[in-house]
């Protein structure tokens, strides 16, 4: 029952094998453009937001800042274009950094990163709910945070089934959100054309008033600070990058078509919101969002206000803006597991975050994203602008490392043509984004901005102590590897056939190494004599690592099989009948007990053997940090009626034995 509502919800096991699959799960440039632009499309339901109420009374700046939030897309988005050209494998600001900085600047932009995308989920969803409740009475607003708690449920389960099959239940959310923005940012603009030349003199008034009260340095920092504090309209743009694997051939060419539609949507929509406030005359009001205050003032100007026609244009505007950052939301789920994975091959996260479920996620990824992402909700209750101040601080982190690698990369690449219009590109965008930076830090450190600094070196310090264990774990085993595979090897004449009759050892083993052949010894050792045949099992694991096409899965394949090939070479040698068995899979135990279940019918008086690190003093973490497939295996084998047992390999303080 349980595994038929599994496939209910999640669908069936994808094959690995199949070439076809590659091509079934990448996105084309318009479907990364729903699932990897929405977030920052969806930033323009706060982010203006935020910059039209700093100003305050001095709305003449609203044109000035409008044409800087669109400026500062295109650049932001042209040099992420440029970082795409230059990884054309992804991995967006950790993997930038982490090679052209440094690891341990690498470090903190992937922190930064994977805090981020938790704040991703949370900010939208809670930009989603506020946007809902906007058209409700005060007295639904204490549903917000239950609803928040069930969207976010939602999301992971969608996500859990795959990454294009959410994208495709959410297109037309998507689409909606378009539509309805394009009609009411374009129907503002145009009902309030006649009113220009009357608001530009009203303009230039307030401006000559403001440069007596404030004088043009106040000016400046006032528009300064509005623009600084709006940076959660930038936020998203760098979602690109990272997800680039998950983009259709040839993922360059996508990745950057996918940027152009994300800085172009944006720009216009960012820019033309802020414009629409100050055409409209809208101002805050208690228990709604800036964007609902604009709907209703157009549906006034067209004279539908109490009307059916205006309700519906109300409802749709609202409700789309509320779906699309659940959209939105997807760029964190998308994303945040490939920075983990990525940060995970480099030994700073646990290793199993770099395995893919048997539907090809992310799945450990997605689930840790999913809680962080809830308990951050329920810290911050929910409140949108503490979310965005967290969430904008970590984004331009992330974005002002990113930048001064280009730049670091740039001034070593003395011979390139484009040296010199490359380098201006990320100088600016570096200079952007390190103002912005500044400024949030300065402006909201004690209003919670510490909270996210607090949380992000905490997350540093974490992946040090697991890099420092895995590094230790790893120089043992490298004891093991250096004395082992040295063995003197006595080259057998003939060995010894297989007889399916007689008692035969199953090896489970990963690559060739001390680990195994101390395995293969200590079955030796504790059973001299009696094991007459030896197969070596091997499954070749596909994770997101090795998931990259056809051609790299094969490489795995041809990489197994030449591991088990030398442990059978060396069996032989010592006078053993050896022989050996693969496979490939994401799910290493059942593919593992497939295989031992099936070698058993060929030779019935079977034992599976498997290793496992076993530590002088056992703690908590090493059971996170290292999997338990041998335990696991054991118990589904000995249930299956075949006798299975774990050969420990003691790691000590200063060695592997």
């Amino acid at each position: 029952m349980l595994e038929r509502v599994k496939r209910l919800l999640f669908g069936a096991p994808r094959d690995i094998e199949d070439p076809r699959v590659f091509h079934s799960l990448s996105l084309i440039a318009f479907l990364a453009w729903v699932g990897l632009g929405a977030d920052g499309l969806s930033s323009s339901a706060y982010g203006p937001e935020e910059s039209f109420k700093v100003l305050g009374d001095h709305h003449y700046l609203a044109v000035a800042l409008a044409l800087a939030i669109a400026g500062t897309v295109f650049i932001i988005a042209y040099s992420y274009s440029k970082i795409i050209e230059r990884f054309p494998l992804g991995g967006g600001g950790y993997v930038v950094v982490n090679r052209l900085l440094g690891p341990a600047p690498g470090l903190i932009s992937g922190s930064a990163l994977l805090i981020d995308y938790v704040l991703t989920i949370a900010v939208s969803v809670a930009a989603a709910i506020d946007a809902f409740f906007s058209f409700l009475p005060l007295e639904f607003h204490g549903l917000k945070t239950p609803a928040a708690v069930g969207l976010i449920s939602f999301l992971t389960a969608i996500n859990l089934r795959g990454v294009k099959e959410s994208i495709k239940l959410l297109l037309p959310i998507f689409v909606l959100f378009l539509l309805t923005h394009i009609v009411l940012l374009g129907g503002t603009i145009a009902l309030h054309l006649g009113d220009v030349p009357t608001l530009a003199g009203h303009i230039n008034g307030e401006f000559r008033s403001g440069l007596e009260t404030l004088g043009l340095a106040g000016m400046l920092a006032l528009f300064l600070r509005a623009y600084s504090l709006g940076a959660g309209t930038y936020t998203g743009i760098e979602a690109v990058s990272n997800g680039l694997q998950i983009m259709r051939e040839p993922k360059v060419e996508t990745g950057k078509r996918t940027m152009t539609y994300m800085a172009v949507s944006l720009a216009l929509t960012a820019s033309g919101i802020i414009l629409c406030y100050l055409l409209a005359g809208a101002t805050p009001e208690t228990g709604k969002t800036m964007n609902a205050v604009l709907v209703e003032r157009f549906v006034e100007a067209l004279g539908w206000a109490g009307s059916q026609h205006g309700d519906w244009m109300i409802w749709s505007v609202l409700v789309s803006e509320a779906a699309l950052l659940v959209v939105a939301a997807q760029a964190g789920f998308i994303a945040g597991p490939r920075v983990m994975s990525n940060m995970a091959n480099d030994s700073w996260l646990p290793h199993r975050f770099v395995t893919l479920s048997d539907r090809l996620t992310m799945q450990d990824g997605v689930l840790l994203t999913s809680g962080a992402s809830l308990a951050t909700l329920l810290y911050t209750g929910g409140e949108t602008s503490t979310l965005v101040l967290m969430y904008s601080i970590n984004v331009f982190i992330t974005f002002s490392l990113s930048q001064a690698a280009m730049v670091r990369y740039w001034l070593a690449l003395k011979e390139d043509p484009s040296r010199k219009r490359n380098l201006r590109v990320h100088v600016i965008a570096l200079i952007l984004c390190t103002s912005i930076l500044l400024v949030s830090l300065y402006e909201k450190f004690a209003e919670g901005g510490w909270v996210t600094l607090v949380f992000t070196s905490g997350l540093v310090a974490l992946c040090m102590l697991v890099r420092r264990h895995y590094t230790a774990v790893h120089k043992n085993l490298g004891r093991l590897d250096e004395i082992l595979t040295t063995l003197p090897e006595v080259a057998e004449a003939s060995p010894p056939q297989l007889s399916p009759k007689a008692p035969t050892a199953i090896l489970l083993v990963g690559r060739y190494g001390g680990l195994g052949i101390h395995s293969l010894l200590a079955i030796q050792r504790l059973f001299p004599n009696y094991f007459k045949n030896f197969i070596f099992v091997s499954v070749g694991v596909v994770d997101t690592a090795t998931f990259q096409g056809v051609e790299a899965v094969e490489e795995v394949r041809e990489k197994t099989e030449q591991s088990l090939k030398r442990y059978v070479e060396l069996a032989r040698r010592w006078g053993l009948a050896a022989d050996y068995r693969m496979s490939l899979s994401t799910e290493v135990v059942e593919e593992a007990e497939r295989l031992c279940l099936e070698i058993s019918r060929e030779f019935p008086r079977s034992i599976v053997f498997a290793g496992k690190l076993v530590f002088q003093q056992e703690r908590w973490f090493q059971r996170i940090l290292h999997n338990e497939t041998a335990f696991q295996l054991q118990r589904r084998l000995q249930f299956s009626g075949l006798s299975a047992m774990v050969l420990p390999v003691r790691v000590l303080s200063g060695s592997a034995s």
